[in-house]
């Protein structure tokens, strides 16, 4: 970690102490490591989620400073209720993926976008100090025109999902002109890390090491050439922390690892850590995958004083290594 680096580590970790914090979506795999993460740095922590305690560790579970509550965010005056006394709020919630949101567009709007309105009616009311929004960096700006892309692209995503998320970022653009609500957004790349769900449909890299712990042949779509983003779970972490803190002149982030690896070469990645020869069914490509997405994080180290410490190899090497113990490989 570099001079600039450590030092915005210890200023996040100073502000955050005996902040409360409201994380929705917290039973996921994002919002279980950060609640970790912010209750190591002396938050108070309410817990929001339909799904609870879903990957929220015991350890967690057990801190006096931690409070579950099982909310659907569609219940505005429960959300309401809850965010009272908050300071800070992180919106992870998000009950679609977006291979299948396609499938049910008015099912996304239904639940993601009025729920999102939702809290941000109730941010507003409750005078919350900072919302952050976690958006998707891989579908808000649909295929490139150029790499890497940084946050001025043209957005024109070509799924539900992305097309969900980006209502999302202009009603909170909306609402900080309306009602200066200090909304932060962070368009994420593809975050990857132990506790990930590995039969979910997100997330190529818990896909890929599944299967082959398990034996199983991978599936890639189209010839392997795709390129995406991959960052480490505690990279993003770090990142939304920055976040809490950061000057309010600047909202919209990418938060990203920088670099682009094709799905070829995250399997010889994967080849190379777990040793074994991977069978490969190479089927036809789908017409909502771009052929590359790869972030720009110029702006966040800029104004976020962020950048990722962790490079895949290193991240997936972590999370093989987890996977071997909960499978006793």
């Amino acid at each position: 970690m570099n001079q600039a680096m450590m030092q915005n580590s210890l200023n996040s970790g100073d502000f955050l102490q005996a902040q409360s914090v409201a994380v929705i979506g917290a039973s996921g795999f994002i919002g279980s490591h950060l609640i970790d993460s912010l209750l190591e740095q002396g938050c108070h922590i309410k817990a929001i989620s339909r799904n609870l305690p879903g990957l929220i560790s015991p350890t967690a579970l057990d801190n006096s400073f931690f409070s579950s509550h099982s909310v659907d965010i569609s219940d505005y005056e429960l959300l309401h209720e809850l965010l009272c006394g908050v300071d800070i709020v992180i919106h992870l919630a998000c009950s679609t993926v977006p291979k299948q949101s396609n499938l049910d567009p008015k099912l996304d709007v239904e639940v993601n976008l009025i729920g999102s309105l939702n809290i941000l009616k109730a941010c507003v009311a409750r005078n919350i100090k900072r919302l952050i929004f976690i958006s998707s960096g891989g579908t808000v700006y649909g295929t490139p025109e150029s790499i890497p892309i940084d946050e001025s692209h043209p957005t024109n995503p070509s799924c539900s999902y992305g097309i969900t998320k980006l209502a999302i970022e202009k009603y909170i653009s909306l609402y900080r002109d309306l009602y200066g609500l200090s909304g932060v957004i962070l368009r994420l790349a593809n975050p990857y890390g132990e506790r990930q769900r590995l039969q979910s449909g997100q997330g190529v890299v818990p896909t890929f090491l599944y299967k082959a712990i398990t034996r199983q042949t991978l599936e890639v779509w189209g010839d392997g050439s795709t390129v995406r983003d991959f960052l480490y779970i505690s990279d993003v972490v770090e990142a939304i922390k920055s976040a809490c803190d950061c000057d309010d002149s600047q909202f919209i982030f990418n938060i990203g690892s920088g670099q682009g690896t094709s799905i070829n070469q995250l399997i010889s990645v994967i080849q190379d850590i777990t040793g074994l020869e991977l069978c490969v069914d190479y089927k036809s490509s789908r017409l909502f995958d771009v052929p590359a997405n790869v972030l720009s994080i110029d702006k966040a180290y800029k104004y976020l004083n962020w950048s990722p410490l962790v490079c895949s190899k290193d991240g997936i090497a972590r999370f093989y290594k987890y996977l071997c113990d909960c499978y006793r490989v």
